[in-house]
Formats: structure tokens, sequence, C-alpha cells
């Protein structure tokens, strides 16, 4: 069984900073690439940041210069710094990694973490 856990959500005036983190427990043998996505209600959830194992990342254009995303691997934890938020940015962002658990590579995902921006 693994989980993903968010934390560090909650609502910010515009201008202002967040930091979000996602802990992996469970029955982790290794853990490849890691994410966060958000979405706004009637939208589709859109990659917002990823990293690979290697610390490689790419960004969405629109948080460019503005989300920093990094990971610990001997925690299996990924980071999302967001500054300069806009009211934009306000969505439920969720983590997601691909995750080895013996064998079995698989997909999952947190539960989720609202950032509200105010203008």
């Amino acid at each position: 069984q693994v989980q993903l856990v968010e934390s560090g959500g909650g609502l910010v005036q515009a201008g202002g900073s967040l930091r979000l983190s996602c802990a992996a427990s469970g029955s982790i043998f290794s853990v490849n690439g890691m994410s966060w996505y958000r979405q706004v209600p009637g939208k589709q959830r859109r990659l917002v940041a990823a990293v690979t194992n290697g610390g490689s990342t790419n960004y969405a254009d629109s948080v460019k210069g503005r989300f920093t995303i990094s990971r610990d691997n001997a925690k299996n934890t990924v980071y999302l710094q967001m500054n300069s938020l806009k009211f934009e940015d306000t969505a439920v962002y969720y983590c997601n990694a691909y995750i080895n658990t013996g064998g079995v590579w698989k997909i999952y995902w947190g539960q989720g973490t609202q950032v509200t921006v105010s203008s």
C-alpha cells in the first residue's frame, strides 16, 4: 500500500508565496518521476511541474520563473515552491509519483490540497 500525502496549501494574497509538500510512504522500492498538477472546477487537471529522480525539471509556461519543483529522494518527498502567486494560480494541487512497489510500476496520486490566491 502506497500513500501520497500533500500539505502546505492555503489562502494567500496575490504576490505572496506558498510551499507545497508531498510525501510518499508505504511499500516503496523506488520512485521515478514526481509531479505537481492542478485543477479548477470544470477544467482538466493540468501539469504544473515535474522532476525526474535525477533532478531534471520541466514547467508549464504559466509558472516558469515563479515556481520551483524539488525533491528529497531520501524522504520520497517532492516540493513545490510557489512565488509571486497570481489569482489564476487558484486551484486544487495534486502530486503524483511513479513508484515501484516490488516489480510493479504504477502512478499514484495524492488527495489534493487547495491553494487560493486572493486578488
